[in-house]
Formats: structure tokens, sequence, C-alpha cells
């Protein structure tokens, strides 16, 4: 099987450590569990010159690397990589951070698993522009069996497979959104989806 994995809140916890960078930063203070748009300037209420530094420091290598992992999530994925499954980590995060994404990665035991920076919130600009590991043109030539994604703004990149199982993980952002079909299914954990992807 191919699986798709999103990085941020699927991998690590990234929404809590931007729950604590809005506080230090502007004096924001929105817990995790208020978090209730995916959109981080509407979450923290920034304004457009708040977002671009909040982004910016979000993403800075150091900041990248502290972020906690989510239990359950290494085991699984190299679960699925010894019984030849493709896994592939596909993140929205930028092409510029790519190599310390890669490092937390390898540090948190997925040294195994692919890669990819994909532009899926027209985000890149924020942080000068630059290449993609994987472009939308070669990302749609990919079939997946399963993915794993917290991102309701995420889910129009699986409309052109029909067929695909999305486990949408558990967080404060998704919990009102609609899915777009009977084969999005909410999860609360990494035990949850690997007992889905196990059954078949």
């Amino acid at each position: 099987m191919r699986i798709y994995v999103d990085f941020d809140d699927c991998l690590c916890e990234t929404g809590r450590a931007f729950s604590r960078l809005a506080l230090e930063m502007f004096g924001k203070h929105v817990p995790y569990e208020q978090m209730h748009d995916f959109e981080m300037d509407k979450s923290f209420d920034l304004d457009a010159e708040q977002y671009r530094q909040f982004m910016l420091r979000g993403h800075e290598p150091e900041m990248l690397l502290s972020y906690d992992a989510t239990p359950g999530a290494a085991e699984t994925l190299n679960e699925w990589i010894s019984r030849g499954h493709e896994v592939s980590v596909i993140t929205g995060r930028p092409s510029s951070a790519y190599e310390p994404s890669r490092t937390w990665l390898d540090a948190h035991g997925l040294k195994d698993v692919r890669l990819y920076c994909l532009n899926k919130y027209g985000t890149d600009s924020l942080f000068g522009g630059g290449h993609r590991s994987l472009s939308l043109e070669d990302y749609y030539r990919v079939k997946f069996d399963y993915a794993v994604e917290d991102s309701p703004k995420a889910f129009r990149f699986f409309g052109h497979l029909p067929e695909l199982k999305v486990l949408v993980f558990d967080r404060p952002w998704n919990r009102d959104c609609a899915f777009p079909n009977p084969n999005y299914r909410r999860c609360a954990d990494w035990e949850s989806i690997r007992r889905i992807v196990a059954g078949g």
C-alpha cells in the first residue's frame, strides 16, 4: 500500500507549540483546545504583519526541531514500512523547512520515510518562494491507498482519488468540518489509525 502522512499535528504537536508561541510573541492567549480555525491568523487574531512574523518564527530551524512528537506516530509508520508499505510524509511546510524537517524525522526514528514539501496552502511566498520538492503536477500522478491528515484545507488534494481512505487526525480545528464523502474517518490517535490500516 501507499500511505500519505501529513507532518504538522499528525507527526508532531505543532498546534500546541504555536499556541505557546502566539502568547510569547504577541500576548495572544488562545489555549490549544480553543484553536478552532486552521488559519493561524484567525485562531490568534493576528494582523497581516503579525501573521508574517509568526509564520517566519514558527518555521525557523530551531523551532521546527523543538516540536514534540505525537505519541505512537513513529512506531506506526515504522511498522507499516516493515510490512512493505510505502510511506510518504507530504508536508505543507515551505521548501526552506526541508532540512530541519528531515533532521527531526531522523532524530525521532523515522529515517526510512520519504519527505516531500508541497505548497498546499499557498504560503511559500512568505518564505521567499523557491522550488518545492514535489510539484502539484507530480503529486497528482501518485496514487495513495490511505491518507493521514488533520487539515480540512488539505482535503481538496484528495478529490482525484475516489477510493482513497482518509484518516482525519482529530484536532480542535477540524471537529466542525464536514467530510467530503464516507471514506473519511475521524481518528483519535495513532493506535486507532494503526488498527484501521491493519484491517485493510
